[in-house]
């Protein structure tokens, strides 16, 4: 993990718009239709190489696959990677149209499905023991990515996976004795994706967003305390899950998801910021872009940031079409800097541009535009701080 030594480091939350042309394999992939393999691995390995070349060629100091290799969303890809799951047709509330933003602002979200609508219509159920067998992917993926790493200067390159609460989330038991053996179960087979990163000299990142998201699903009608709980057992299984990974090797993304609502029934982050902190991570990547939550920047005026953590700040918001200013950037990065020191603050992307390998929020010219604002407001807060 790099601490910065003259200048602000720049890098974002991992996902990244995929090309044309592997998008079209991807939706054929997914509909189980007949394609080509070599010429899908050839498209995909060429796609990761121009798209981390593209990273370096924008300033971005510490890059991604751009998570390519994941034919599903950033949530659901463990399917193809772990036994013991299928697919049915969901047999009660869609979970994808449940949560207390909802309940509240129900016109406003019947007017969004109408335009957007939720894709899911079955639900993952545990039928069987859970194995990891994705190694094959995996190894891929990791092949892929550090192909095209030696072909460009930067810093690190960092592959995003899902954490042990993110993986195929609002998934049925129907197998193990309860939720916790499990969630175990899930901890133990990823944990040995986690492992292979690692082993590989890559920078393992673990997405979280049902972390902050679960408090909108839980909370009414349970209580703060009831969802803390919660956390705090997912805390612990990831940390399991993380046994023996070196601290300094792994980056930890917690975000409120990705969808585009009001999110007023999001959980503060003066809520969790502790329990989040217990995670056996060497950097926090955490949104700070967005309007809902770029306010809680003021929380490290009294929570102490271990000296030995690195704090990868939202600086750009990945679901809006505006593009920041270089100087409302730098301003962000200042601030931050200034409580927790300059060393320690990466600037950074409030969440993935690509939810999924077909779903995207901005346009990729879009997408550009705000990762060479961010390169270039870094520079100027780099100014400011190393003057």
């Amino acid at each position: 993990m790099h601490y910065n030594d003259e200048k602000i480091l720049t890098t974002h939350a991992g996902s990244l718009i995929r090309p044309h042309e592997l998008r079209e394999f991807v939706s054929t992939i997914q509909k189980d239709k007949p394609y080509n393999e070599i010429e899908f691995l050839q498209c995909l390995s060429k796609s990761v190489e121009k798209i981390v070349a593209e990273q370096c060629t924008c300033g971005i100091d510490i890059v991604s696959d751009g998570e390519f290799g994941k034919l599903i969303s950033w949530s659901q890809y463990p399917l193809r990677r772990l036994s013991g799951f299928e697919c049915q047709p969901i047999s009660n509330t869609n979970p994808f149209k449940a949560g207390a933003d909802r309940e509240r602002f129900k016109e406003f979200y019947a007017e969004l499905d109408k335009d957007q609508p939720v894709a899911t219509v079955t639900e993952t159920v545990c039928v069987g023991p859970i194995k990891y067998t994705g190694t094959k992917e995996l190894q891929r993926d990791i092949n892929n990515f550090k192909t095209a790493l030696k072909k460009i200067q930067v810093c690190e390159g960092f592959l995003p996976v899902a954490a042990p609460a993110s993986v195929i989330p609002d998934r049925r038991n129907e197998y193990y004795r309860n939720e916790r053996d499990c969630l175990d179960a899930i901890a133990g087979a990823m944990a040995l994706e986690y492992r292979a990163i690692i082993n590989a000299g890559l920078i393992l990142q673990l997405d979280d967003a049902r972390a902050a998201v679960t408090f909108d699903r839980m909370v009414p009608p349970a209580s703060l305390v009831d969802y803390r709980k919660w956390l705090a057992d997912h805390v612990e299984i990831t940390n399991q899950a993380l046994d023996g990974i070196p601290p300094e090797k792994v980056r930890y993304h917690v975000c409120w998801g990705s969808w585009p609502g009001p999110h007023c029934t999001d959980v503060p982050l003066k809520e969790i910021i502790d329990l989040i902190l217990q995670i056996n991570a060497g950097a926090y990547v955490i949104e700070g872009a967005n309007p809902r939550h770029e306010h809680e920047w003021k929380i490290w005026e009294d929570v102490d940031l271990p000296e030995d953590k690195i704090l990868i700040h939202g600086v750009v918001s990945h679901s809006t079409n505006v593009v920041e200013h270089p100087e409302l950037i730098a301003e962000r990065i200042v601030r931050i800097a200034n409580l927790i020191g300059r060393e320690r603050v990466i600037a950074g992307t409030d969440c993935g541009f690509a939810q999924g390998p077909l779903y995207q929020r901005v346009h990729p010219s879009i997408m550009w535009a705000k990762l060479e604002a961010m390169t270039e407001g870094a520079k100027i807060a780099t100014q400011r701080l190393w003057p």
